[in-house]
């Protein structure tokens, strides 16, 4: 264990060295402008995406990125249950829920019917839906042993994941003006496009806590509808079309842990906890601080990883997938804010 531990330390520095200098340069924008326009959420991205561009970190620092970018963004979004209560979910209502799922099944088929249009093979364009549609490489990494996916179909669906998560996180807070969203309009849509948890946090934290709360709401009952999702995959997957020639995953089995990830417990259980009032009041101030600062780390790994070079190799139909994806998702999201009357 000690071992394992050093192991991280060296990636974990440089997050944090990238968290750090993050934190300045808003300190910066602060004292010259008022207010940071770019927050050290999205400093952080942009400047591990930086350095990752300009240098390739050693092995060395890849157990301690890999670790700062899943396991404290997963720990962030456990310690962000507090900020959520039992009255915050029944707010949401049945018609939002049920919206939720319907966005979830519409993604999924459409994204799927563009991928085989533009002659992606089914297991790709399955990869590729999932991941647009549910919750990113979280998906991705879930329905790929299921339905037998090749390794390198597996590496271009999450390297777009990747890039196209940053991009989203940067640019989605535009939408508010340019869609005239209400800050809890806007937490509906970041909820429901945006890929991963965590990301949530970048493309809200921002913006203001009600549309953090909301989003992170959101996403979390969409993140739920990838066990039903795995479960009809994995009853399905034995129909869809062999590629000869290349290797496959070893076939998974369904477990917990793969229908519903452990972050996603831990949150429910710290908001069931702050909805029975057992935990007091005076803790979520300090809670959110350390879940914020978590998210900068992770964001600075997040950021480390990001290798545009893979998104070059993986071609121009998949480039086109994805992005027609995402904007089709994000045309349904916002079809749902409107349709059912999001305050």
């Amino acid at each position: 264990m000690a071992a394992s531990l050093r192991s991280l330390v060296p990636g974990v520095v440089l997050c944090g060295g990238v968290t750090a200098a993050a934190f300045v340069l808003q300190e910066i924008e602060t004292a010259l402008l008022g207010h940071p326009p770019l927050e050290a959420l999205v400093l952080a991205i942009l400047l591990g995406a930086v350095v990752r561009s300009c240098w390739t970190p050693d092995v060395k620092f890849r157990p301690g990125i890999s670790f700062s970018a899943k396991a404290l963004l997963e720990v962030a979004v456990v310690l962000l249950g507090l900020s959520i209560s039992a009255q915050a979910v029944i707010a949401v209502g049945p018609a939002l829920l049920i919206g939720i799922v319907a966005v979830v099944m519409v993604a999924i088929v459409a994204s799927y019917s563009i991928g085989r249009a533009l002659g992606l093979p089914q297991r790709m364009a399955l990869l590729v839906a999932c991941g647009n549609s549910i919750c990113g490489n979280s998906a991705i990494a879930a329905v790929a042993p299921v339905i037998d996916a090749e390794p390198g179909d597996v590496a271009a669906s999450i390297a777009f994941t990747a890039v196209l998560g940053v991009i989203v996180v940067l640019g989605l807070p535009l939408t508010i003006t340019a869609l005239h969203l209400s800050l809890g309009q806007y937490g509906v849509l970041a909820g429901l496009t945006v890929y991963a948890v965590p990301q949530v946090l970048a493309a809200t934290l921002p913006v203001g806590l009600l549309s953090t709360q909301i989003g992170t709401l959101v996403k979390l009952i969409r993140v739920l509808m990838l066990g039903p999702v795995v479960l009809v995959l994995s009853l399905v997957s034995h129909k869809l079309e062999a590629r000869p020639g290349t290797a496959k995953l070893p076939r998974g089995k369904l477990t917990i842990s793969k229908l519903v990830p452990w972050f996603i417990i831990g949150f429910l259980v710290l908001a069931a906890l702050r909805s029975a009032g057992i935990v007091p009041d005076v803790a979520q101030a300090p809670t959110a601080r350390a879940a914020t600062l978590l998210t900068v780390l992770a964001m600075a790994g997040l950021g480390l990883g990001v290798d545009i070079r893979e998104v070059a190799r993986a071609g121009g139909r998949v480039t086109a997938v994805v992005v027609l994806s995402l904007c089709v998702l994000g045309a349904i999201s916002f079809a749902l804010i409107r349709a059912i009357g999001v305050a």
